[in-house]
């Protein structure tokens, strides 16, 4: 972010404003735009979610709160906002009310972490990969707090199923990110960007040596967000919803906004891992193609790079929406032994197989970067 630091600081000293000011600013700033844009990601994405699930089971979806149905999130959202919060007598107060802030903060800071672009990225460490993994594993530790404090055993099944839904998944994706990690010699999501870069585009990206990680890594998105067929802790098909029985109003749809967050964040992480990221599929962004190496090229070369990051993003999303329209829900039983049992073995032998590529290849993908 040096470029826009400095054009910031410029901007300010033309109109005589204390590089002090400008210090505490520029940090402050980037997160108030990943703030509203986390808002608006997540009522369009509930939205999206609804149409098209609408569309794939043939059904009308919401089609009567404003035009097309697009203000029906919003009166949903304000239905939450007006409700009472309701705290059981016998519950723990504190560990309750706590338990919704703690799932919101970490999906605030793993959207932080993403570089959005070349010059975009709010933090930007040497191992945030790792740092990445530890924040989208931390919300389940509180979604069981919450499950706890409820004083409700329904809720406190759902809580624990979730705990071992995550930890079963959670070491197949260790095995992938490491293989990653290998192919890219960076635990750094710009540098594992970079490392995919190639003239010829798609061919440099880790997707096409490592598609069984890919695989595998999709598959343990959908056990992590509780998506379907992995969405046992709060099955709709049961009289309780899991580990949120006991909550209402706002303090229930901060579980769903953070849930929905860390939808766009793992398929912005996958986009990130495997395809190649905010990088052009053509080899060459379309800004240099068609403005050439001028100044105003420069600029738009970001907002392009924003949008081939967010444009791989909503395809992963519109295959799990597919899939939640397509496919029936496991048994507890058989999603534990599926991790264990196909996609653990599966994680290692790509492993195997990526450092084994990366010996015999030098690292060069294909031979076309």
């Amino acid at each position: 972010m040096n470029y826009l630091y400095h054009l910031y600081m410029e901007f300010l000293s033309k109109y005589g404003i204390p590089e002090l000011f400008g210090n505490i600013t520029f940090y402050i700033i980037p997160f108030c735009i990943v703030a509203a844009a986390l808002l608006i990601v997540v009522l369009g994405l509930v939205l999206i979610e609804r149409k098209l699930l609408g569309w794939l089971t043939q059904r009308k979806g919401p089609n009567r709160v404003g035009f097309w149905g697009l203000l029906q999130t919003l009166a949903d959202a304000f239905k939450l906002l007006i409700k009472e919060n309701i705290t059981p007598s016998k519950a723990d107060r504190f560990l309750f009310n706590l338990a919704p802030i703690l799932v919101f903060i970490p999906v605030m800071t793993v959207l932080g972490i993403i570089p959005y672009c070349a010059e975009f990225t709010f933090v930007n460490t040497s191992t945030n990969v790792i740092l990445y993994l530890i924040l989208v594993a931390f919300p389940v530790l509180s979604l069981f707090l919450g499950g706890w404090a409820s004083n409700n055993k329904y809720s406190l099944i759902g809580a624990v199923r979730g705990i071992a839904q995550v930890l079963s998944y959670e070491v197949p994706i260790t095995f992938v990110v490491l293989s990653v990690v290998t192919l890219a010699s960076s635990m750094n999501m710009t540098g594992i960007i970079l490392a995919q870069y190639s003239r010829y585009g798609i061919f440099g990206w880790f997707g096409i040596p490592c598609i069984i990680g890919f695989v595998i890594m999709f598959i343990c998105v959908l056990a992590e967000l509780n998506r379907c067929p992995f969405d046992l802790p709060e099955a709709e098909s049961e009289l309780i919803c899991g580990y949120n029985t006991e909550y209402s109003g706002m303090r229930f749809a901060l579980f769903y906004l953070s849930e929905y967050a860390l939808l766009f964040a793992n398929a912005i992480f996958l986009s990130i891992m495997f395809l190649g990221g905010y990088l052009s599929p053509f080899g060459a962004y379309l800004s240099h193609l068609i403005l050439g190496d001028s100044s105003l090229a420069s600029v738009i070369v970001y907002f392009e790079q924003v949008f081939w990051l967010i444009l791989k993003a909503c395809l992963i999303i519109f295959v799990i929406i597919w899939i939640r329209a397509t496919l029936p829900r496991l048994a507890s039983f058989d999603l534990l032994k599926f991790s264990w049992a196909v996609l653990l073995p599966l994680s290692i032998f790509n492993l195997f197989f990526t450092v084994v590529y990366k010996f015999v290849t030098g690292g060069a993908l294909c031979g076309l970067s």
